[in-house]
């Protein structure tokens, strides 16, 4: 018999709650054991693997790994040859020598030396430290030193990480070349006395440029065509819409190019891009919006 319907018995009804209760306080009781048995054992799995991953830091953290001569590259990840990681010892040793300023280079995978090489190198204000790590998704991290942030921004040293440290330049050039490449873009820098971007113009850059040159011609092109008749150009719609197409053509077109290089092709590429983007979507529109405007017009 149910509580809810007509004439209910009280002591089913009374019987039925407490069941139910029961049941509840059951399944919270059983729900806490198995929480307390839970936190039980993450304890015992923290305690037991607390000593290992202490050991483990420890032998990352090894000052042993230094070398017992000073040198300017310590190549742990063996990803310089003996004939580049002496090439780019003596190299280095120069340009402290003329410049004053300190490049070192580690190299590492499964060991470091950890903070202990700051105290091996001395590193200052007027040191930059790269270090390579393929463990991670960029290859390359670089310590800056104060010195150098006033000569090239934190947005140089980022562009320089994303363009030489990632898995495409490394898959195509090598883990060494990347290393190296970077280091150049450094020295060439400090040699004119500061850079506010990475010099050179990388293709997929480039290919980056002309694509929103050609996107900024195509606003010109739509904006540019006749809405009504006896009219061949629409200068008001196209002066409306330039902060929109100069942004795209001026700022991500031009901008990135002669910032970067001296070469005038990949410029004069985009500026034909521009124009045949332009042209060839005021023709378009003109065929197609263009016609029904006229004969809407006309009806």
């Amino acid at each position: 018999m149910h509580c809810g319907r007509a004439m209910p018995n009280p002591t089913s009804c009374l019987d039925s709650a407490a069941q139910r209760q029961d049941r509840i306080s059951r399944a919270v009781a059983g729900l806490r054991r198995g929480m307390l048995r839970l936190c039980t054992l993450a304890l015992v799995l923290l305690l037991v693997l607390a000593p290992t991953a202490g050991q483990q830091a420890w032998a990352f953290d090894n000052p042993d790994l230094l070398p017992s001569q000073p040198t300017p590259v310590i190549d742990l990840a063996k990803l310089l040859t003996d004939s580049q990681r002496t090439a780019l010892e003596q190299e280095l040793r120069d340009f402290e020598a003329s410049s004053g300023w300190k490049l070192r280079v580690l190299t590492q995978y499964d060991r470091t030396p950890g903070l202990a090489i700051k105290q091996f190198w001395g590193l200052d204000e007027r040191s930059l430290l790269l270090v390579a790590d393929e463990r991670g998704g960029n290859l390359l991290n670089f310590n800056v030193g104060d010195a150098l942030f006033a000569l090239m921004p934190r947005t140089f040293w980022v562009e320089l990480q994303t363009r030489y440290g990632n898995q495409y330049y490394v898959r195509d050039n090598g883990q060494d070349a990347a290393v190296l490449d970077s280091l150049h873009a450094v020295k060439g820098c400090l040699a004119i006395g500061g850079c506010q971007v990475v010099p050179g113009l990388p293709q997929e850059q480039w290919l980056l440029t002309l694509a929103t040159s050609i996107l900024g011609g195509l606003i010109v092109g739509f904006a540019a065509f006749p809405r009504k008749p006896g009219r061949r150009f629409e200068w008001a719609w196209v002066l409306l819409l330039s902060p929109l197409w100069l942004i795209l053509f001026g700022v991500f077109g031009v901008a990135p190019i002669v910032t970067r290089t001296n070469d005038l092709l990949p410029l004069l590429r985009n500026a034909l891009g521009f124009l045949g983007g332009a042209t060839a979507a005021y023709l378009i529109a003109l065929q197609t919006l263009g016609r029904h405007l006229n004969s809407s017009e006309e009806s």
